[in-house]
Parts: C-alpha cells; structure tokens; sequence
C-alpha cells in the first residue's frame, strides 16, 4: 500500500471511526499478521483484517477442504471442495479477489517447534485459527519468547472464549491454563457439535483486538477472558489481573518447552501397516471409558481396559490409556494428526 491517499479510499468508513483515522489505517497497511489455521476461526480472520487492510496476511493451514467445513468456513465453497485445494491455497485465490492491494502469503504447512521460529519472523502479530491447544501453548511459547502480541481463540458447540495476550503487559496462556488438557478431556466440535454464529462472534472480536494492536492502538485492548455462551444467552469476562506476577513458567521464569520441542505430540510411521503412531510422552492418563462414550454415536467403537478403537471415515483410530494412538489408514503424519484432533482432541 502506498502512501497515494486513493488506495484508502476503500476504508473510507473504516477511517471515519475516530480511534482509528487516516493514521491508524496507515499503520494497518505497514503491518504483518500470521493467522495459524484457515479453518473456521481462521477464515472469519483472515476474512475481516484482508476487507480491513492489513497489508500482509501469512496464512498457514496443515489441511484440505471437505464439504462439511462450508458450514462454517465462510471464505470457501463446493468449489473449493471439489478442487481438492489446501485452505491455505483456497484462502490466499479468495483474499486477493477481496483486495488486490494487500499480500497474502499462503503456507501449506503442519505448525510445530520445528518451523515456528521461521514463521512467526517479521511479523506483527499472531492470531489463532487453531482447533488443538497443542499448537497454542506453542504459539504462547513463540510470542512470549520473541515479543509478539497473540490473540487466543476457541470455540465449541454454541460456547467460545478468547484472550489476548500482549508480552511484558497481560497474563499469558499459561498463566490462565499452566497445563495442557489431557487428551480425550474436551469435547471436539465432531463429538459435541459447533455452530457457525460462535464461530463468527469468537473470530470478530479476535480481529479487532488485532486491528486495535496493529494501528497503534494498544490501550484499548481487552484485558479480560471473554466466554460466550449463545444458546443460552450468557455472555461473562473474567478479569486476569490476579494472574500477573504469579511465577508462570513461561511468562515469568521464561521456560519454553513447547518452543524447544520437549512437550508435544512425537509422531512414527508404522511400515507396512498404513498407519501413523502419534505419542504423548507428557500427557496425563485418559479415561478409555469416558472416551467411549463420547465418541458413541461418532463411528463403531469398541473398547477394553487396554485399548479403544474408534471407526469413521476409512480410518481405524486405536487409542491407548496414555494418550497414545496409531491412526490406521494413512501415512501422512500431518494428515493422521488432523483425524487426532479431529476425534480425541489435544
């Protein structure tokens, strides 16, 4: 974006919000944003800070299109699905349809502490499109670790929360959560459901803290955890002030083990058996009977006090008490950790 006052002229009404102006609208055209995951959430992101002229946009998605996404994934159609296209790829075709002006960088890549670092390089901001706290205590590890503002995102059945977290000035994640939830303790949206206007509210206000951030604004952050319940009418924010100063281990003695590799998932390739070993060597034990009788309903499941196994959809998931699973019909890690997530949850 240049600094010729006519390529603004499409944020005219956006420039005549008083907070922002002309000056701030500059800044957003000068920024970077990376949005990990261009899948509900993501796409509603990348959506509104392209329409809001953020001037670079680096998306990064592990995974491709299926028909049930088009629920909620409002940059994407049949289409799309039928291209059989990354949501990396099908998001980048649609943003510089929506602003020729902008650049939008697509990364058809798993997030993970191998490649972190590089992505999050030069960059202004980072913003969560993610479905698994795996990735978020990583990105909570990268923002604390190299001073990048991030804003935290999720959303289950008609419920979502958010939380942004700006290095030096708010509690981080890890403050509010300082373990991960042990797999198989949380609903996924393929066992509990997800309605599409959560997903919208959760990524909106995920996009304005973003907006506010980037054109220099950051007074006017919120300082609170936001939950929101839509089906039953509930909206709370939980004040995090308490939270600052208490000795987390990331924000305050500065530990990065997601960043480092020492915490999360380790994956094998299992030759000759089309299949994927994901390990969790720092997980907490699961219930193989709670885990059951979530997924009733999802696909044929049978289970003992050793194992489960869950069918759906080609692949023969095996589940062990410890977290760990061998996902039976593929081979591709990135994909064998999208049916992960997809069923158990991280």
């Amino acid at each position: 974006m240049t600094d010729d006052a006519s390529h603004l002229d499409r944020y005219v009404r956006q420039m005549r919000y008083p907070p922002l102006g002309v000056a701030g609208q500059q800044k957003l055209g000068e920024s970077r944003a990376l949005i990990c995951g261009c899948g509900a959430l993501g796409s509603v992101l990348a959506n509104t800070l392209a329409r809001a002229g953020v001037g670079h946009l680096r998306i990064v998605d592990r995974d491709f299109l299926e028909l049930n996404n088009l629920q909620r994934q409002v940059l994407y159609d049949e289409h799309d699905v039928a291209a059989g296209i990354p949501k990396a790829i099908a998001a980048q075709q649609k943003l510089q349809a929506i602003n020729s002006e902008i650049n939008v960088e697509a990364i058809v890549a798993d997030v993970d502490h191998t490649n972190i670092a590089a992505l999050v390089e030069g960059v202004d901001m980072i913003l969560d499109g993610t479905d698994n706290f795996e990735t978020r205590y990583l990105l909570n590890d990268a923002s604390i670790k190299f001073n990048i503002p991030w804003v935290y995102g999720g959303c289950i059945g008609a419920e979502g929360q958010t939380m942004t977290i700006v290095p030096g000035t708010t509690p981080c994640l890890r403050c509010l959560m300082p373990e991960s939830p042990p797999p198989g303790s949380t609903p996924t949206c393929d066992t509990a459901g997800i309605l599409g206007p959560i997903i919208n509210v959760i990524a909106s206000i995920e996009a304005c803290e973003a907006i506010k951030i980037l054109s220099g604004n950051r007074d006017a952050i919120n300082r609170t955890l936001m939950v929101f319940e839509l089906w039953d009418n509930r909206i709370r924010q939980v004040k995090l002030d308490s939270l600052q100063g208490t000795g987390c281990a990331t924000c305050g003695q500065r530990t990065f083990p997601w960043l480092e590799g020492q915490r999360g998932s380790h994956t094998a390739i299992l030759c000759g058996r089309n299949a994927v070993q994901l390990s969790f060597p720092d997980r907490q034990d699961l219930s193989l009977d709670q885990l059951a009788e979530k997924l009733r309903g999802v696909g044929e499941v049978s289970s003992n006090r050793f194992l489960l196994r869950l069918s759906v959809d080609g692949y023969l998931l095996t589940v062990f008490p410890d977290g760990r699973a061998i996902i039976g019909g593929t081979e591709d890690i990135t994909e064998a950790k999208t049916v992960y997530a997809k069923y158990i949850g991280n």
